[in-house]
């Protein structure tokens, strides 16, 4: 028997817009996406949470979030703790949903919470090892890759998702914080790596 292939909406950098949001669960409805994931800065500059997970909930999705440089993970702690069992915080943790692994590290090089190079590796080799049986692996991040297209708007990558991804090796990286680079694909080794940003992506694994 063949494998359910799994449909996702990944959406990045959403900073407050609860427009965007209402649209974007619409899409997750019509599309009947299986998951959503929120790639972080959520809000702008820890401004209002308010109706950023629940429009969602409302569709019936499940989501996944993890924090930017926007918003500390105090906050997408709290609404995971929120919004309830159908929302989690992926920072740090795992998901499996039809054989699929996902897992991930939020933050970027600026802004709330930053963490160490060394420290965002272990945390992706945490992730990883808990979702090791699974057929494929998606790791999230906020921050983009060194040496990825990205870097194009003159912010440096992360070495420490880089070391991730070529240890690694999962068949997605999805990640956002670089708005003008919406939308970009490549490849590092086997791994697809798409900066989502806010028109979302709909991936199908």
């Amino acid at each position: 028997m063949t494998r359910k292939k799994t449909k996702i909406l990944a959406i990045g950098d959403i900073h407050g817009d609860t427009g965007l949001v209402k649209k974007m669960a619409e899409k997750a409805k019509k599309e009947d996406i299986d998951l959503v994931i929120l790639t972080g800065d959520l809000t702008f500059v820890e401004q209002s949470t308010k109706d950023l997970i629940g429009p969602f909930l409302k569709a019936k999705k499940q989501v996944l979030l993890l924090h930017g440089n926007h918003e500390s993970i105090a906050t997408t702690d709290f609404l995971a703790d929120l919004y309830g069992p159908n929302t989690k915080n992926i920072h740090g943790y795992s998901f499996i949903k039809n054989n699929v692994g996902i897992f991930g590290a939020g933050g970027a090089d600026i802004g709330q919470d930053k963490i160490k190079e060394s420290e965002v590796f272990k945390i992706l080799k945490k992730g990883n090892e808990e979702v090791k049986d699974a057929k494929k692996k998606i790791m999230i991040t906020h921050m983009h890759a060194q040496g990825t297209a990205s870097e194009f708007s003159g912010f440096p990558g992360s070495s420490g998702i880089r070391k991730a991804v070529e240890i690694l090796q999962p068949d997605f990286l999805i990640h956002s914080h670089i708005h003008e680079a919406e939308g970009i694909e490549e490849k590092i080794g086997k791994t697809r790596v798409i900066n989502v940003g806010r028109k979302g992506r709909i991936i199908e694994i």
